[in-house]
């Protein structure tokens, strides 16, 4: 099977691509400016931008089935307008070829992010709304890129939606936000925690339930891909007990870290590092859902999430085998 990829030097990209190449399909991967973590695969590449429409029509000419990963994170608003650019403008111009190209199946990885959170103790799933003109500009900008899919799918065109929690895991060559906070909380650089914490999803999961969505998803639908919710504590704890190493514990008042954050942000770019603390970050910690349920693609896609104890023994196993850490 022809398979095209945007997004393919990230972090579940890169892990897609691999497992595709693994099962014999062949792979096309969009490279906008750089493929490092695709060096070693045997992928396809072309070279476009989802901003560039007429850059996409040799990208899905032959495509049997596309994964639409490329967006733009952001925890620290939209200053310059690409996050919005990248994941609403961007998808509605990959829809848009994907028409002209007949591609058979569209597969586009959303974000939990696009969902309203709140109320964050009862259970979310597939039917609570979408963030409206209230949220940050990345969780905007990810509910209109998924509207812009539905509004494809009234039109017929083939299409699934993914919308995954935190991805964490081997393999990570940028490395990824969580894959760095994770560098960070091993090499004591995180002096302290927070209350709160996320639903963590290790990214082979997400792959394995990402292929299962090419024959098994239903055209349409919307599946979450969620794991498991842990607190802060217990992830650095995690990172404790499988490296042997001791790891902070301390964890602060909400109120105390706001107070900081224009210390963080200032230290942020003297020295030129993205923080992990941000008006958002803090946000989506104490008020992120922690009961996102997965029934449907588990029932559906054989999504079937690891313990996020195994998947951080394996990023740690990974991250010393590449020399990320001593």
């Amino acid at each position: 099977m022809k398979i095209a990829v945007t997004g393919a030097s990230g972090h579940v990209g890169v892990n897609l691509c691999k497992t595709l190449l693994a099962q014999g399909h062949q792979v096309t991967a969009l490279a906008h400016i750089h493929n490092q973590g695709l060096k070693r695969l045997p992928v396809i590449t072309i070279r476009g931008d989802v901003l560039e429409k007429k850059s996409l029509i040799p990208f899905l000419a032959d495509a049997d089935v596309v994964f639409h990963l490329a967006a733009k994170i952001s925890i620290t608003g939209d200053p310059d307008g690409m996050v919005n650019r990248i994941n609403d403008e961007g998808t509605r111009n990959m829809l848009a070829t994907a028409f002209e190209c007949k591609v058979k199946r569209f597969i586009h990885f959303s974000s939990i992010h696009a969902f309203q959170q709140l109320p964050c103790y009862e259970p979310l799933d597939e039917t609570r709304p979408l963030v409206e003109n209230i949220g940050f500009a990345y969780d905007r900008s990810k509910a209109a890129g998924e509207k812009a899919v539905l509004e494809a799918v009234s039109n017929g065109l083939d299409a699934v939606v993914l919308s995954p929690t935190a991805i964490i895991g081997p393999v990570d060559p940028e490395p990824s936000l969580i894959g760095n906070a994770v560098i960070d909380i091993y090499n004591h650089k995180v002096p302290s925690l927070v209350p709160g914490g996320y639903d963590w999803v290790d990214v082979r999961d997400v792959v394995n339930t990402a292929i299962s969505a090419i024959d098994n998803g239903r055209t349409g639908e919307k599946y979450l891909i969620s794991g498991h919710w842990h607190s802060l504590q217990e992830f650095s704890g995690l990172v404790a007990l499988h490296s042997g190493r001791r790891t902070v514990n301390a964890v602060l008042p909400m109120w105390v870290a706001r107070t900081g954050l224009p210390f963080i942000n200032f230290y942020s770019k003297i020295s030129g590092t993205k923080p992990l603390y941000t008006n958002e970050s803090l946000t989506i910690i104490s008020e992120g859902n922690r009961m996102i349920s997965h029934a449907k693609a588990t029932h559906e896609l054989n999504h079937s999430p690891r313990p996020l104890s195994e998947t951080i023994r394996d990023f740690l196993a990974w991250l010393k085998e590449t020399g990320s850490i001593k």
